[in-house]
């Protein structure tokens, strides 16, 4: 099991160990309202998740248990309420003092034992509310497990029919290897299995799909960040990641004995860029971030094919699209993150393929997913490139992130993500497509050219 392991006096200090355990966030802000009132919903969300069943019990243990807490809560104000009455009578003076601090002596002894039976509802409410996943959007596929095609890009459905199996001669890492872009060899000496080295013209080719990324993101209206890559772990959580999966297989980095993680996209810290944020009437939505970072994955568990090469790796460099926007816009921002990547890699040259994905597929958080997937000969398989998604108001309630609306009640934002560029994944679609095996070079698409020192083709070293 991959873990990353801080030495006994690490040379990165992170602060003293009482900002170890420093909270910057609030309870999540959870609807538990609506959580009763739509509890058939998140039934069939967690069940066409294909998540635990533990789960189901849970939302009918909210249900069952609100009415309670609330009757409790009545009770409680009920006997404080008594209390005054009776402390005033008492500083008043009035006849049957005795009799009257007899009656304020019981209630105390019987709001104890209430409060304490409050809280501990509250908190196992909370903790099972906060582990259910977010309402499905209605256009999800209805199949569980099976993906609605939307659209081929740069492809046709007649082309893709005569796609073969995988053709060995154009597997990315035995080209990439013979074209000298990348050395796993060296790498797994040194870090293990999974890292590499990009040399040359691949690190080359990586700086070029970022700067075309980002450049591209910018004309779309997206501000660049450079985010941190680590952060603290409870940011994690409120973003919908767990450490491990359904499998307890490990996925996420933990730096021990620190409360922090290596992020696996930079979806997390441009998440919490505005965490317990009030944003005030006059802010125009949507709020757009294009996030060019670093990201660590464990992968625990993967296997076969996909551990070969740059599919699979524990570190890459990615550029990730955030919006923060209303509910209402919610929608119609999935889509608009949806189109920029379909430009994306319809300039990019690449065959491909836009989907509509299940929900056996979708994170916790995500209402709706769409995939971009390339077809890598060399695999003999698609492989996903990219992904967008519709958080709603999951994540916000988590981070603490509202606006104050025209009746200056502050209300949840949405949050949306999407892949703008995962640059191993491209890597593998544009050696394994563009390799010529006639002229054995690797055709550079146009709009990288600019990036590539003016080269349109890659060719072995002499």
């Amino acid at each position: 099991m991959l873990r990353v392991i801080a030495p006994q006096r690490p040379s990165l200090r992170f602060g003293s160990s009482a900002a170890k355990n420093t909270s910057i966030l609030l309870r999540a802000q959870l609807d538990l309202a609506d959580v009763v009132q739509r509890s058939n919903e998140y039934k069939e969300s967690i069940t066409k998740r294909q998540l635990p069943k533990s789960l189901i019990d849970d939302v009918d243990y909210i249900v069952k248990t609100r009415p309670m807490q609330s009757s409790t809560y009545t009770k409680i104000n009920t006997l404080k309420r008594e209390r005054a009455e009776l402390a005033e009578k008492v500083q008043k003076k009035e006849p049957n003092v005795d009799e009257i601090k007899r009656r304020l002596g019981e209630i105390k002894n019987e709001i104890k034992p209430l409060e304490k039976l409050v809280k501990e509802l509250q908190e196992e409410i909370y903790s099972r509310a906060e582990a259910l996943p977010n309402l499905l959007d209605p256009t999800v596929p209805k199949s569980e497990t099976q993906e609605e095609l939307v659209q081929y890009i740069n492809t046709t459905s007649d082309e893709v029919s005569g796609f073969a199996d995988s053709d060995s001669t154009r597997d990315h890492k035995t080209i990439g290897e013979q074209f000298h872009l990348f050395d796993f060899a060296t790498a797994s000496k040194i870090s293990g299995p999974s890292w590499y080295y990009l040399l040359g013209d691949g690190a080359l080719l990586e700086q070029a799909l970022v700067q075309y990324a980002l450049s591209k993101a910018r004309q779309h209206g997206y501000t660049m960040v450079i985010p941190p890559s680590i952060v603290k772990s409870e940011i994690v959580r409120a973003c919908g990641f767990k450490p491990n999966d359904q499998n307890n297989e490990k996925q996420i980095y933990q730096i021990e004995d620190e409360p922090r993680s290596l992020t696996g996209t930079a979806e997390i810290p441009l998440g919490a860029l505005h965490s317990s944020t009030i944003f005030p009437s006059s802010t125009k939505f949507p709020i757009k971030y294009s996030g060019v970072s670093r990201s660590y994955r464990a992968e625990a568990g993967a296997s076969g094919k996909d551990t070969k090469g740059l599919y699979r790796v524990h570190e890459f460099t990615k550029v990730e699209l955030f919006h923060f926007t209303t509910l209402e816009k919610a929608r119609d921002e999935l889509e608009d993150i949806k189109n920029f990547q379909v430009k994306v890699i319809e300039e990019l040259g690449l065959k491909a393929r836009l989907l509509n994905m299940p929900t056996s597929d979708l994170g916790s958080p995500a209402m709706k997913k769409y995939d971009i997937e390339a077809w890598m000969p060399g695999r003999g398989s698609w492989g996903e490139l990219t992904s967008s998604s519709n958080c709603g108001d999951y994540q916000a309630r988590r981070l603490g992130i509202r606006f104050t609306g025209k009746s200056d009640k502050a209300t949840h934002v949405a949050t949306l993500n999407g892949t703008c560029m995962a640059v191993p994944r491209v890597i593998v679609a544009l050696i394994e497509q563009n390799y010529d095996k006639e002229n054995d070079v690797i055709r550079v698409p146009k709009v990288l050219v600019p990036f590539m020192d003016g080269r349109d083709i890659i060719t072995k070293p002499q």
